[in-house]
């Protein structure tokens, strides 16, 4: 006979880890210096690229289903549904910053590399999902948030790039 502490124990993998709850901490403390960063810099909009517009467009949706999806139950409708939703602005902003590359003279800099990771990463997460390989999901998707999008995220602040500019202008 199957106990409450048995029970209990099974469905823990489910909930958010300290981890987790420390990656969205960081998505909230990114999110908040985006739309910072997008305020301030409102006068600019219309001199950015589509591309560039597109991109802050899908990288501020992930960043902020980024907590709701960490912190959330797991498994349920809402969470496939925004599953979806993060993982088309992730592929979205992925997919477009391969076409900016205005900070690197042209060039492709260390953060493309991150995007590529995101393309090979993204069909993981989906299959191991639909497996119900709940270990192999939950590695993968926080591998993806703490490189794709808080490390680089929080690099697009330094340096003078745009969002720093705006930020701290």
């Amino acid at each position: 006979m199957e106990t409450l502490a048995d029970i209990s124990v099974r469905e823990r993998p489910f909930a958010p880890d300290t981890y987790e709850r420390v990656l969205s901490a960081g998505a909230v403390i990114l999110l908040a210096a985006v739309l910072i960063a997008l305020f301030k810099g409102r006068g600019e909009w219309a001199l950015l690229s589509f591309g560039v517009q597109v991109h802050l467009v899908a990288i501020t949706v992930a960043v902020a289903l980024t907590p709701i999806m960490l912190l959330r139950p797991r498994g349920t409708p809402m969470h496939r549904q925004l599953g979806w939703v993060w993982i088309g602005s992730m592929v979205l902003a992925a997919v477009i910053s391969f076409g900016v590359r205005g900070a690197n003279h042209g060039g492709f800099s260390v953060i493309h590399l991150l995007s590529a990771w995101v393309l090979i990463q993204v069909p993981l997460i989906v299959l191991s999902a639909r497996a119900h390989n709940v270990k192999r999901h939950r590695r993968a998707v926080r591998g993806l948030v703490t490189g794709a999008l808080l490390i680089a995220g929080f690099f697009t602040f330094p340096f003078d790039r745009l969002m720093g500019h705006w930020l701290f202008s």
